[in-house]
């Protein structure tokens, strides 16, 4: 028979051994809900570094349904379908482009659109704000800024570096990749951002610069290499070098663009393009400048009211946090 000492003793190690791992099991939940807090903390809770005012202050806002009510446009010489807009300002054409067969078909919308004034091209916050992780739906965002044609834009507020000016304020300068700027006097350059300093291109005119890529055209040629294209290193990112869904932006001539948005991930309906398809494309409407911007479950064109393409085949938008817009 054991003796109460030594019964004491182990009981005392048993629970000393308790102890141990009750401290180790509080230790790695902490661990984890460290790091959990810090995925969230990086990628999913907002940060409102600045509030913009809106641009819409004092006018006509739009109907229930998104569309650009009358009053909106009472002053306004237009004309309007489901593909096309025209004013003495503004002229919108778009075009949907089914190419291939079965598994291989692409389907993709073109918007032309002409301008009397490079004011017409805009940018807009999710939720008027500049920070990370705050995301609306190029439809929303759309919509709440009177726009009669929409795209997606960089995505920002995903990543924590880049140059970002936009309608002529300076919002972060970080530069890391090459990037696109729009100038008032309706041109558009592609740039490398570690080359061109954020003074300089305000100095130059710039009232917008979308930090994503890669260019696609600049100076007249396709850039020959999408081989090795690298956006950002965030947590989650995906390779851009197959084909997925794209927005593009493209200058033909000054305060002439062309807009392209391809959709994809829905066999039968649209693979999505390659970069080097993409920069085809382009260079076929005429493009002279062009440039990649944020794709995937982001790529949405939006006009007059309604998404005119399908978001990943599901007709389901994903929360950007920016877009490009036209308006009067």
């Amino acid at each position: 028979m054991k003796s109460r000492n030594t019964r004491n003793t182990g009981n005392t190690a048993t629970r000393t051994s308790k102890r141990k791992l009750l401290i180790i099991i509080l230790v790695i939940l902490l661990g984890i809900g460290a790091v959990v807090y810090r995925l969230a903390d990086r990628y999913l809770i907002e940060h409102v570094e600045v509030v913009v005012a809106d641009d819409t202050a004092g006018t006509a806002g739009t109907g229930s349904t998104g569309t650009t009510t009358a009053a909106a446009t009472a002053d306004v010489n237009a004309t309007s379908d489901d593909w096309s807009y025209s004013s003495d300002n503004i002229q919108v054409k778009i075009d949907q482009v089914q190419t291939g067969t079965g598994s291989d078909q692409i389907t993709y919308f073109v918007a032309d659109v002409v301008l009397k004034d490079a004011a017409s091209l805009r940018s807009a916050f999710a939720d008027n704000s500049f920070g990370t992780n705050i995301t609306e739906d190029t439809s929303e965002i759309a919509s709440s800024n009177n726009a009669i044609f929409a795209i997606n834009g960089d995505y920002y507020g995903f990543r924590e570096d880049g140059v970002i000016i936009r309608n002529g304020t300076v919002y972060r300068d970080d530069p890391v990749r090459d990037a696109m700027a729009l100038f008032a006097d309706g041109t558009m350059q592609t740039y490398d951002e570690e080359e061109v300093s954020s003074s300089e291109l305000l100095a130059e005119g710039a009232t917008n610069t979308l930090s994503f890529g890669p260019i696609l055209i600049q100076d007249g040629k396709i850039v020959s290499d999408f081989s090795s294209v690298k956006i950002d290193n965030n947590f989650g990112n995906r390779s851009i070098q197959n084909a997925n869904p794209r927005t593009a932006i493209g200058m033909i001539a000054p305060n002439h663009y062309v807009f392209v948005v391809v959709d994809g991930r829905k066999e039968g309906y649209s693979r999505g393009m390659t970069l080097a398809e993409l920069a085809d494309v382009m260079e076929g409407l005429g493009a002279t400048e062009a440039y990649n911007l944020d794709g995937g479950g982001s790529s949405t064109m939006y006009f007059m009211g309604r998404v005119v393409n399908n978001p990943l085949g599901k007709n389901q938008e994903r929360g950007v946090s920016d877009i490009l817009y036209i308006k009067e």
